[in-house]
């Protein structure tokens, strides 16, 4: 599972020209499910964005988590992040869970996110979205649960 994390000032996404989900200041998801994934893996995430210490102080260090500041969380969708583009120009999505079992994980980070006592909103799933965020920073974040290469959360 990927996760790019924003923290914003304020999000939204618009589905049709109706928007569906808003926060103010906390964190943006953009969610990737890939093949393999497990509730387990969702669970990690959630923890590690809602303890992530992301949020100045009043000296301006990053010493405060999503939960110290009251954030709240817009999680979206996004199956692109599971592509490959090592080879050729074309994305291949192999890599990306099928849609009944990525829903289900993405539903999943969702509630675990919940049971840590923030509040979600969400995009739509398999939707085609646009998504409105004011980045705070800019202060952006790649979340793994670390099956694949590259950077890894530990809880």
């Amino acid at each position: 599972m990927k996760i790019v994390l924003q923290r914003v000032k304020e999000a939204r996404v618009d589905v049709d020209g109706r928007t569906v989900g808003r926060i103010g200041r906390g964190v943006c998801l953009l969610v990737g499910v890939e093949k393999g994934d497990t509730e387990s893996d969702a669970e990690l995430l959630a923890k590690k964005t809602v303890e992530l210490r992301i949020f100045p102080d009043a000296e301006g260090k990053m010493n405060l988590s999503l939960s110290a500041v009251g954030g709240e969380v817009l999680a979206v969708s996004q199956f692109t992040l599971a592509a490959s583009v090592r080879k050729g120009r074309r994305p291949s999505f192999d890599g990306a869970e099928e849609p009944r079992r990525a829903a289900e994980l993405f539903d999943h980070l969702v509630g675990a996110v919940e049971a840590l006592g923030v509040t979600v909103e969400t995009g739509a799933f398999q939707a085609l979205m646009d998504v409105h965020i004011v980045n705070d920073g800019p202060v952006t974040f790649i979340l793994e649960s670390g099956r694949t290469p590259g950077p890894r959360a530990e809880g």
